[in-house]
């Protein structure tokens, strides 16, 4: 089971100006996605990488479309797409689909997380348990229209 639909809540306040949600407000989606994703650690009897500490080291955004508010959650795919030592990549990918199944990209985007020992406060391995539930999500990279440099 690799991509996972974590339906998300687009607020009034998400929104901009410019009547579309704010970027620094996608990144907030995206947290919540990560969030409930990760609690699915503790369906396999470890605990959420929420309680036994990561830390989110990088994210990659790509805008492709305007989200703009609406009362039904967007849905919003969420997969890994590598797993380090201490670190794993997610990618995400906010949209719609219509009736005729044409799908409306609002946004892909990746995030690089760590690991972290919050007593020492530095990076940690991940644990047998964090790594093979994190390489049962794994899948394709994000299909990002242009790569870093």
């Amino acid at each position: 089971m690799a991509k996972r639909c974590v339906p998300v809540t687009v607020r009034w306040s998400d929104m901009d100006a410019f009547g579309h949600v704010n970027n620094v407000q996608v990144l907030r989606l995206l947290e919540e996605v990560r969030v409930h994703a990760f609690e699915d650690l503790r369906d396999h009897g470890g605990p959420s990488l929420l309680e036994s500490g990561v830390v989110v080291a990088r994210h990659e955004v790509e805008y492709l479309a305007p989200l703009v508010w609406r009362l039904a959650p967007v849905p919003t795919d969420i997969w890994i797409t590598a797993v380090g030592g201490a670190s794993f990549e997610v990618g995400y990918e906010i949209y719609d689909d219509d009736e005729d199944g044409a799908r409306t990209v609002y946004v892909r985007a990746a995030t690089t997380c760590v690991a972290y020992d919050l007593g020492t406060g530095s990076a940690r391995r991940l644990s047998d348990t964090e790594r093979d539930v994190l390489e049962s999500w794994t899948d394709e990279p994000v299909p990002f229209r242009r790569r870093s440099r």
